[in-house]
C-alpha cells in the first residue's frame, strides 16, 4: 500500500494511530503504521519516559508526537479561583450521583493539562519532543501556529495539522505544513462541524502534493478503503484504539464504550470549554439544562471538569454505580467497537479488510 504518506515516512501501511497510550503507539509503529503519542496529558518528565520507552520498542520504526499548541495566549486564568456558581453546580451534580466533592476545583487533577497549554508548558513539551527526534509532530488545537512549524522545520521534522475546514487548510498550506489531517465532525475529541465524507475530497483538491489523511469515522477496513477512494493518502485513527488491550482507559469506561451505539456521542463544550465529541452522559445533559451556568473558557473548564472526572472515575473503580456519569472522548465509530483486541490485531484486521473491500468493488452493486 504505497501512498504519498507511506513514502514520506517509510511506512508499510497508510495508517496513523493517535493515542495517549504509549503501548498503542509502539504497537502501531511496530506493525508498519505511524504511532502518534498525545503529549498534552503528560508533564515533561513523563513524556520523556514515554518517548524513550516507545523508541526502544519500535526498534527504529518511526513514531510521532501530537501536541496542543494554542495559536496565542489561552483565555481564562487557570491559576485563579473558579467561579463559586460553577463549583456549586458541579458539586450538586456529583452529589445527585452519590459522589462527595470536597475541594472541588482545587484538587489539582487539571493542573497537568492546563500547564501543558500554557506558553511555558508548551515550550517544555516541545523541548522534550524534539530531543527524541520524532518522525512527525502534529498540532490538534486549531491550525498549527507558525512558531511550531518554523521550529519543527529547523529541526528537520515534518509537521501535520489537524484541520476541519478549507479555510484552515489554505492557512496551513501557506505556512508550509507537510501533512494535512482532514478531521470530520464524526471524530472524537476537539473537532469541527463538517463530515469526513465531505471534508476529505475538498481538502485533497486544495492540497496539491501535500499528503492528506482522513480522520473521523474510520475504524475498519471498509472505512480505510473509503478514505483512499476519497483521495486521501491514508487514515488518522484515534477512537478505535480505545478498544485495544494496550489502551490505558479505565476498564469501567471501556465497558461503557463497548455498549454504546454510534448515536451515543455528543459534540459538547461541557468538558473542555471547546467543542469536543465524547460519549454523552448525565454530565452533558446537566450542562445543557436551562439552569446550568455558562461554560467557562478552556483552561478553567478543564480545571473544573478534570477534578470532577477524577472523582467520577475513582467512584467507578470502587464499584459504585456512577455509570450515568461515565464518559470519554470518542467518535461516532464507537458503535463499531464491540470487543477488546490487541492493537496489532486491530491494525491487521483493518488492513486486511481494506484490501478485501478494494478487491471486491468490481463485483458489488
Amino acid at each position: 500500500m504505497d501512498t504519498r504518506f507511506t513514502t514520506m515516512f517509510g511506512l508499510e501501511l497508510p495508517l496513523a494511530g493517535f493515542s495517549r497510550s504509549p503501548g498503542v503507539v509502539a504497537e502501531v509503529s511496530a506493525a508498519g503504521g505511524l504511532g502518534v503519542l498525545a503529549a498534552t496529558p503528560y508533564v515533561p518528565d513523563e513524556l520523556d519516559r514515554h518517548l524513550t520507552w516507545i523508541a526502544e520498542r519500535c526498534d527504529g520504526a518511526p513514531f510521532g508526537v501530537d501536541l496542543l499548541v494554542p495559536p496565542g495566549p489561552m483565555t481564562g486564568v487557570a491559576s485563579g479561583p473558579l467561579p463559586v456558581t460553577h463549583v456549586d453546580f458541579v458539586r450538586e451534580l456529583l452529589a445527585e450521583h452519590g459522589i462527595a466533592s470536597p475541594g472541588l476545583g482545587q484538587l489539582g487533577h487539571g493542573a497537568t493539562t492546563t500547564t501543558s497549554l500554557s506558553a511555558d508548558g508548551v515550550e517544555a513539551l516541545l523541548d522534550v519532543t524534539f530531543a527524541h527526534r520524532p518522525a512527525l509532530v502534529a498540532n490538534a488545537l486549531g491550525p498549527a501556529p507558525a512558531r511550531l512549524i518554523e521550529r519543527a522545520h529547523a529541526e528537520d521534522v515534518p509537521v501535520a495539522a489537524l484541520i476541519g475546514s478549507s479555510t484552515h487548510a489554505r492557512r496551513q498550506l501557506d505556512l508550509g505544513v507537510d501533512v494535512l489531517v482532514a478531521q470530520g465532525t464524526e471524530a472524537g475529541g476537539h473537532t469541527g462541524s463538517i463530515a469526513t465524507m465531505v471534508l476529505t475530497p475538498e481538502i485533497v483538491d486544495l492540497a496539491g502534493d501535500v499528503p492528506v489523511l482522513a480522520a473521523g469515522g474510520i475504524a475498519d477496513g471498509r472505512q480505510l478503503a473509503a478514505s483512499l477512494a476519497l483521495g486521501a493518502a491514508g487514515a488518522w485513527c484515534g477512537s478505535v484504539w480505545l478498544a485495544s488491550e494496550e489502551d490505558i482507559t479505565p476498564t469501567t469506561v471501556k465497558r461503557r464504550l463497548l455498549r454504546a451505539g454510534s448515536g451515543d456521542t455528543v459534540r459538547s463544550t461541557a468538558r473542555t470549554g471547546k467543542p469536543a465529541r465524547q460519549l454523552r452522559s448525565a454530565w452533558h445533559d446537566a450542562w445543557e439544562s436551562a439552569d446550568a451556568p455558562p461554560v467557562l473558557p478552556m483552561n478553567q473548564q478543564l480545571l473544573l471538569s478534570k477534578d470532577a472526572w477524577a472523582l467520577i472515575e475513582a467512584a467507578a473503580e470502587e464499584g459504585r454505580d456512577v455509570d450515568e456519569l461515565t464518559s470519554f472522548f470518542v467518535g461516532q465509530v464507537v458503535g463499531r467497537m464491540t470487543e477488546i483486541r490487541p492493537t496489532r490485531q486491530i491494525v491487521h484486521d483493518m488492513v486486511a479488510g481494506c484490501v478485501e473491500a478494494i478487491g471486491g468493488l468490481g463485483g458489488r452493486r
